[in-house]
C-alpha cells in the first residue's frame, strides 16, 4: 500500500507543480493549453501538489 502511495505522491506532486507553473505563466507549454497564465490553476496546482507531498510523507513514515 505504501508503494502505491509513493508512486501516486510523486505523480500528483509533479502534475501539481506543472499546473501551478502553467497557471502562473512560468511554463508556457503546450502553446495551445487553456491553463496558461490562468491564476486559478496556480491554486489548483498547489492543492494537488500538497496532496502529493502528503502522500509522499505518509509513504516514507515507518
Amino acid at each position: 500500500m505504501k508503494t502505491v502511495a509513493l508512486i501516486a505522491g510523486v505523480i500528483l506532486l509533479a502534475f501539481g507543480l506543472l499546473f501551478a507553473g502553467q497557471g502562473s505563466g512560468i511554463i508556457m507549454w503546450p502553446a495551445s493549453s487553456f491553463m496558461l497564465a490562468a491564476r486559478v490553476w496556480v491554486v489548483y496546482g498547489l492543492g494537488i501538489a500538497a496532496v502529493g507531498a502528503a502522500l509522499l510523507w505518509w509513504s516514507r513514515r515507518r
